[in-house]
């Protein structure tokens, strides 16, 4: 346990940006999922727009620092494809 009042405010802030971060992967986890699930069903239009969402959920989570930018293009290229796939 730190004895330092810098290094107490420090495991402080680390835990309100860790809660942060995790709260923003978990969006986008559930976005991916559920636009997968929209697309398996054969619901195109959902697929669409549960497309959009996610890809906004991700650009944001890629704003904030907490997905490099390349990995959050990558992951929306990833799910575009697919839904071109599908159509």
């Amino acid at each position: 346990m730190a004895n330092i009042k810098s290094a107490k405010k420090r495991i402080k802030v680390i835990e309100v940006k860790t809660a942060r971060n995790r709260m923003a992967k978990s969006a986008v986890k559930t976005a991916i999922r559920r636009f997968n699930e929209a697309l398996t069903a054969g619901n195109m239009e959902e697929a669409k727009a549960k497309f959009s969402f996610a890809e906004k959920k991700i650009m944001q989570a890629a704003s904030k620092g907490i997905f490099h930018k390349n990995m959050a293009s990558r992951k929306v290229a990833q799910l575009a494809k697919q839904l071109n796939a599908a159509k």
